[in-house]
């Protein structure tokens, strides 16, 4: 997409409609950027190919580095990877929901696009009650996990807040992507 297309990425407060429609958007595989307790991320569906070469393409990131996946329990860490080993079991317990990223072997779920080539997937649970909204909503529509970097073009400063997101990418989303103001 040109940089000289001034689109205006819808942006909405984060409550429950939003998140229900940010839910339905990441099924269609549009983009959504969403907070975290860290940044704010950019998120696609993690298995969907396509919405997940939007996110490189977007941020301006070199296909071979690895996303993170998020996903909304650790009950769902079993989809994405090989074998959980038992400290990886009681990592996530200490620090999930968190800032935490546990890297392993990957299972037939975790694909080449996500990973970067990868044999390790990353998988993560955030602190933050709108992510963890957003991964609910996507997971109560049949998603697996979201694929999400942060939120700004690569080697830039990783946006806080929803207007830094729109100042960083909003010249690269598209009218169907969302974004969603934590505030």
């Amino acid at each position: 997409m040109s940089t000289e297309q001034k689109i205006e990425t819808r942006c909405l407060p984060a409550n429950a409609a939003a998140l229900a429609e940010a839910g339905q958007i990441l099924r269609d595989h549009g983009l959504v950027a969403f907070p975290t307790e860290t940044v704010y991320g950019l998120g696609a569906d993690a298995t969907n190919a396509a919405a997940v070469a939007r996110i490189y393409e977007v941020k301006g990131r070199p296909a071979d580095h690895p996303l993170i996946v998020h996903i909304g329990d650790l009950k769902h860490l079993e989809q994405w990877v090989a074998e959980i080993p038992k400290y990886a079991i009681e990592l996530a317990r200490e620090f999930w929901p968190g800032p935490m990223t546990l890297i392993l072997k990957r299972s037939e779920l975790a694909k080449d696009f996500v990973t970067g080539n990868q044999d390790t997937v990353g998988i993560r649970i955030p602190d933050n009650p709108l992510a963890l909204g957003l991964l609910q909503a996507f997971h109560d529509l049949g998603g697996k996990g979201i694929a999400a970097p942060s939120a700004n073009r690569f080697g830039q400063v990783s946006p806080t807040t929803a207007k830094a997101v729109q100042e960083e990418l909003g010249n690269y989303l598209s009218e169907s992507d969302l974004l969603l103001d934590g505030g």
